[in-house]
């Protein structure tokens, strides 16, 4: 279980694109304990400086401030790369509602360049960040693998797009490339701020500072929440499963089912405190249920998620107290 046991060449050389952001710089870190080399590649966009300065002493570490709309700083950041795991991308639902053209440049062609040059520079693996999002309207519980609705916003037409782009890498040029589809990720240095945030670090911070957070909808949409370190291992895991592997995309979550409303009250619980949320309007392009079966990811990637959503909470909890 988790990933601790894995082993990868020191000299191994993995680019995270999109590293300085939540889920980048956790995979960094990951990378780094394990004594290999790392390369970063972020626009700062929505990354942040920090997560970049955490490592700057580590001569492992190197980071390069570029954008992957740009093929030319794609092509260089590849150079020499063993694995990429691209998780650079603009996030969030409504945003892309109110910006597709700009989520169409970034999450399409951006991820179309890191593809392209992968290829050019004869890169072994490439992990990419998908989402739960790509099942759009599909109303069966779980969610499965090759059972899609309807797609209900532009940021799952790009996630969609993105999986079938590097099906055809795989297909045509050998590029093995491998989709993970997030579930609701949260965990340590998921940014609280701005009217975007994800919902679990907004309510601590809320709540820690004395707010009263706003719920979209009515609280009763369910969710499969997936705590950091399960990501971390399926990334790592997917750049050393079978080549049967490549080609596709899978289920990245605990395979649990939380409901917002019931984690709302545990937040408050935790905080030792009583506050009632206010309620808001639901979001447009969201997805009511969410709960995701893992039984194809760990066949063939052998992903064995051990941070349950109690477990991830209370880590979680811990870290915004202490860094907030």
């Amino acid at each position: 279980m988790g990933y601790a046991h894995l082993t990868f060449p020191k000299d191994a050389l993995f680019l995270v694109t999109g590293g300085a952001g939540f889920i980048g710089s956790n995979l960094c870190e990951a990378i780094l304990n394990m004594g290999c080399r790392v390369r970063c590649l972020d626009d700062l966009s929505t990354g942040k400086e920090s997560n970049v300065k955490l490592y700057a002493n580590n001569p492992n570490y190197t980071f390069i401030k570029g954008d992957i709309k740009d093929l030319d700083t794609c092509m260089e950041a590849c150079e020499g790369v063993d694995f990429v795991l691209h998780q650079a991308a603009w996030g969030s639902v409504p945003r892309s509602i109110a910006m597709p053209l700009f989520y169409a440049q970034n999450n399409m062609i951006g991820t179309m360049n890191m593809l392209e040059a992968a290829r050019e520079k004869g890169v072994k693996r490439f992990v990419y960040a998908s989402s739960s999002s790509v099942y759009g309207d599909e109303p069966n519980l779980p969610k499965w693998e090759g059972r899609e609705g309807n797609l209900l916003s532009p940021y799952a037409v790009t996630k969609h797009v993105n999986e079938e782009c590097a099906k055809q890498y795989t297909r045509h040029y050998g590029l093995e490339t491998i989709g993970l589809r997030y579930f609701n990720v949260f965990g340590r240095r998921q940014d609280p701020n701005g009217a975007y945030a994800a919902v679990i670090p907004k309510f601590i911070k809320q709540l820690l500072a004395g707010e009263v957070p706003t719920i979209n909808g009515d609280g009763r949409q369910s969710r499969d929440f997936t705590y950091i370190e399960n990501v971390i291992e399926a990334n790592l895991k997917a750049c050393l499963a079978p080549s049967e592997a490549a080609g596709q995309a899978y289920n990245i979550a605990y395979g649990g089912r939380e409901y917002l409303l019931d984690i709302y009250y545990g937040l408050t619980e935790a905080l030792g405190l009583s506050v009632e949320p206010n309620f808001g309007p639901d979001r447009a392009g969201d997805i009511k249920h969410s709960n995701a079966d893992i039984s194809k990811a760990r066949r063939l990637l052998g992903y064995d998620p051990d941070w349950d959503f109690q477990r991830g909470i209370q880590a979680a909890i811990a870290w915004y107290k202490e860094n907030l």
